[in-house]
């Protein structure tokens, strides 16, 4: 059951609210975690964690709409989207359909 709970937590932000069980991760670098609802809500967007930072950034505007992320970390992530804006909508289309997100890779 341990190994589970570990692949489960490899696979998915588990969200500290009970009402919110997980969110799939499509990415991870230097220690922010990038992830995606299910069937979210518009405008499409994608959520960055980073420790107690979360930000909720436009996948079009590639803007902060909600949240706070120090700025370093802000701009890690705006540079990671850049790089990936065409698998970050494909990534938002599939989950709006209720289907697991896109893995991204890591910017490096």
């Amino acid at each position: 059951m341990i190994g589970e709970n570990q692949r489960l937590r490899e696979l998915f932000l588990i969200h500290p609210s009970p009402r919110i069980l997980c969110m799939p991760k499509i990415s991870q670098f230097f220690g922010i975690v990038i992830y995606m609802y299910f069937r979210d809500h518009a405008p499409p967007h994608f959520h960055a964690q980073y420790g107690e930072f979360e930000g909720l950034i436009g996948i079009d505007s590639r803007t902060l709409i909600q949240g706070n992320l120090p700025p370093r970390v802000l701009g890690l992530v705006m540079e990671w989207a850049s790089l990936y804006s065409k698998e970050l909508s494909k990534s938002w289309e599939a989950a709006s359909k209720g289907s697991p997100p896109h893995k991204i890779p890591p910017l490096k």
